[in-house]
């Protein structure tokens, strides 16, 4: 038998386990991941115990659960103004990477290009080698991550399929602007270009920030798939609960994807969940709790030789570590969660060339207390 030849040859084990694995090796406090370490609302957890004791234990609706499906649209609808029909145009689906990695297979052919903004999620690249297109970076830089519009039009061409836009973004915390969803409509409006919308950390925005969508646009909406999350919406990760928004045209084309991915979601959590969409004061005040914990991290810095970049979104924050080290962003990782005990992403991970600027990812959705300890130990780096 011959060896089998890999679709993902320079792919290892990500930079999250890597990292996760050495603070448990090093007894370190977990701030890389990017999961909280508080759980969601009893109110929630006992929902799911009600529908799986009342017997709603086997496969749902391929597209997902009716009631869940017109309650996401309603929450759409109420966010931006516009509606889509949960017959045909909402897909259930098994968390925000699944809607994301079905998305691509619909849309990436052999040969496609797809331009990606770095710093990106690590998922993105991948999923689009799988499927035989060509990642295009479009490579953005600290301290504010700035699109040059221009620039970005000089890279589309009449083989780039689709752009990918991840707004709040993950790792930088920048917020997509008007001019910025504008700039990007006029880019792809006469072309045959789609558009994937990664909004999962649409709740989390700070200081005044609005969260604008891609729905909000039509000449976006016509060609996006947009992309949400529950388990950011209500500290569930582990549960693998997310939802794709899309035209009717192109949803018929993702389910035909879908039904021979994972056919169907949860049967009991897409119950309770659409249950607990009734109480929309679980996750409209999100932004409030979210930015207490954003601000603790601030505050405790300050005594630090860390210096914080703006963070308008998500529950991540980018601190840069120049004035304690000029290790490269990987070896700081580790001599940090080693050393200090303190777990941390380096950003460079999300790149895909070589990017070095003495910067990392902490996870701010942690417990006060968890974030307090975190804050003694990088206070201590003084000394270094």
């Amino acid at each position: 038998m011959k060896p089998l030849k890999s679709k993902l040859p320079n792919t290892g084990t990500s930079i999250f386990t890597e990292m996760s694995q050495l603070a448990v090796q090093h007894g370190a406090i977990n701030l890389s991941q990017g999961f909280p370490d508080f759980d969601c609302s009893p109110q929630l957890a006992e929902r799911v115990g009600h529908h799986m004791r009342s017997g709603r234990n086997q496969y749902a609706p391929m597209a997902g659960v009716v009631s869940l499906r017109e309650r996401i649209g309603a929450k759409v609808a109420a966010a931006t103004g516009f509606s889509y029909h949960p017959e045909t145009e909402i897909t259930v689906t098994a968390g925000a990477t699944q809607a994301l990695f079905t998305a691509m297979a619909t849309l990436i052919g052999p040969g496609d290009e797809v331009l990606l903004f770095e710093p990106a999620y690590d998922a993105y690249a991948p999923a689009v080698r799988i499927f035989g297109g060509v990642p295009k970076a479009v490579t953005l830089l600290a301290p504010d991550f700035a699109i040059n519009w221009s620039a970005v039009a000089q890279q589309v061409n009449g083989r780039t399929r689709l752009i990918v836009i991840n707004s709040p973004n993950n790792p930088t915390a920048r917020v997509f602007s008007d001019a910025d969803y504008r700039a990007l409509s006029r880019l792809v409006t006469g072309r045959d270009c789609y558009v994937l919308s990664d909004e999962v950390y649409e709740h989390v925005v700070f200081d005044g920030t609005r969260h604008r969508s891609a729905v909000q646009y039509p000449e976006l909406r016509e060609r996006a798939f947009v992309v949400a999350s529950f388990g950011k919406l209500y500290h569930i990760t582990g549960w693998k609960v997310g939802y794709c928004l899309a035209p009717r045209e192109l949803m018929a084309e993702f389910r035909k994807v879908h039904q021979f991915n994972v056919f169907s979601v949860n049967t009991p959590v897409q119950y309770a969940l659409a249950d607990f969409m009734d109480r929309p004061e679980e996750y409209s005040e999100l932004h409030v709790f979210f930015q207490a914990k954003r601000d603790l991290l601030l505050q405790g810095l300050a005594d630090t030789p860390f210096v914080p970049l703006p963070c308008k979104g998500t529950y991540f924050l980018l601190a840069d570590y120049s004035g304690i080290s000029n290790r490269p962003e990987r070896a700081f990782s580790q001599w940090l969660t080693r050393r200090h005990g303190v777990a941390t992403i380096p950003v460079a991970a999300f790149y895909t060339e070589k990017v070095n600027q003495g910067l990392v990812r902490i996870c701010f959705a942690k417990r006060e207390e968890t974030l307090e300890r975190a804050i003694e130990r990088l206070i201590a780096i003084k000394a270094v």
